[in-house]
């Protein structure tokens, strides 16, 4: 049975933030995806089996509250990289996926020397108004699972209710973790990102599910592009927007092979 991780918590903006972490190194930071991480995934297993991954969590998101006093784009990624660095990630790796992204990606261009590599899955942040990508929030109840991920089941595990847990508090928290990516992302996914691309100087490793549902793939090569091709992308195989909890091993390996 796997090793559940050490809980810490930290205070930004008068709101507390959980914190997650678990195995020895350097440090990885961790940023989660489409409704947040609600419990450990196997991805942070396996990256800590080399790294010490800390994993915070975002307003809104589970494990922190604090989203509505949001009210700008900037004001989220000051939160971003106020929960970071209180988090104690100032100058480590930092690895975000989909629409936590954006973020991480405004906090390396606003502050250059903050990161020292990052990697991003499927980020959000950009606009291709012929290329639209899905709108996760105008799904239709349980929908979303299946476009999320390859396999809706996979994702569906990964947001299962625990045992000893309230049903409907659970349920909130998934909602809520939806609202607040909305509050940055909301309609197009379009943070302005694209401006700032060329500000951000760290080594980057881009991610994609070959699979991927919900992020076109000329997003992936527009990013690449922004970053003047300092990226290198790595697509993988059977795998949907959520990469991290379709494909773990893969995911992993792509990482530990771009940190070492």
């Amino acid at each position: 049975m796997s090793v559940a991780p050490e809980t810490t918590s930290v205070t930004v903006n008068g709101h507390a933030h959980r914190v997650w972490s678990k195995g020895h190194g350097p440090a990885l930071g961790f940023l989660a995806g489409i409704g947040g991480l609600p419990k450990w995934s196997p991805l942070l297993d396996k990256l800590a089996a080399t790294r010490r991954v800390i994993a915070p969590s975002l307003p809104g998101f589970p494990g922190a509250a604090g989203h509505d006093d949001l009210d700008t784009l900037f004001d989220w990624i000051l939160a971003t990289h106020d929960v970071l660095a209180a988090a104690g990630l100032r100058g480590a790796d930092l690895m975000a996926v989909s629409v936590s992204a954006p973020l991480a990606a405004e906090v390396a261009a606003v502050w250059p020397d903050f990161v020292r590599r990052l990697v991003l899955v499927a980020p959000f942040g950009l606009f291709d108004v012929n290329e639209p990508s899905a709108d996760i929030w105008a799904q239709r109840p349980g929908h979303l699972p299946g476009l999320v991920c390859a396999e809706r089941e996979t994702y569906q595990d990964f947001i299962e209710q625990p045992a000893g847990v309230d049903a409907t508090e659970w349920k909130v928290e998934q909602m809520r973790a939806l609202e607040a990516a909305a509050r940055y992302l909301f309609p197009t996914g379009n943070t302005g990102l694209i401006k700032r691309l060329h500000r951000i100087q760290c080594p980057l490793l881009l991610l994609r599910g070959s699979a991927d549902r919900i992020m076109p793939a000329a997003y992936i090569d527009n990013f690449a592009t922004g970053v003047s091709g300092r990226a290198v992308v790595h697509e993988i195989a059977d795998a949907g927007h959520l990469a991290d909890l379709d494909q773990p091993d893969a995911v992993a390996l792509a990482v530990r092979e771009f940190l070492e």
